[in-house]
């Protein structure tokens, strides 16, 4: 698979995860479309939580951290929150799950950053435990979701 399907399919799984824990998470879209100042971006995945009532902006890199990943989320969040987040909303948070991380250069990416910023890893396997397997799409579901 290259990379854009792996990205495709992993946010097809973590929006799916969401919604079942239902914690308050409502889907809004993924890629969703942002226009700043005449120019486009687009978020891989905008929910918002009713618990919370923010949106969770949500980052999926398919490699290692970079620094400058913290800095791109940054910014949707405060596009977010300047666009879409109506007053009486808390900040928007945003979880940015990578393949890898490491922790000393994520602490000094995240440094000083006034938004909610969460550096998380995710590991792909050839097999997942017993428990998380009936909890989780199978491989050819996913490849099925992306063709």
């Amino acid at each position: 698979m290259v990379e854009r399907e792996i990205e495709q399919a992993l946010i097809q799984d973590i929006t799916k995860q969401l919604l079942e824990l239902g914690t308050g998470f409502a889907f809004l879209e993924n890629q969703y479309h942002l226009n700043v100042g005449g120019d486009d971006f687009y978020i891989d995945l905008l929910f918002y939580n009713l618990n919370f009532s923010c949106y969770v902006v949500i980052e999926l890199k398919t490699g290692e951290f970079k620094p400058e990943y913290a800095g791109q989320l940054n910014f949707y969040l405060f596009a977010v929150d300047g666009i879409l987040k109506p007053d009486q909303d808390n900040p928007s948070i945003g979880p940015l799950p990578c393949k890898s991380k490491n922790d000393l250069v994520v602490e000094y990416s995240l440094k000083d950053l006034s938004k909610p910023i969460g550096v998380s890893e995710y590991r792909i396997t050839i097999r997942l435990p017993e428990e998380l397997e009936k909890q989780l799409s199978s491989i050819e579901d996913i490849q099925k979701r992306i063709r």
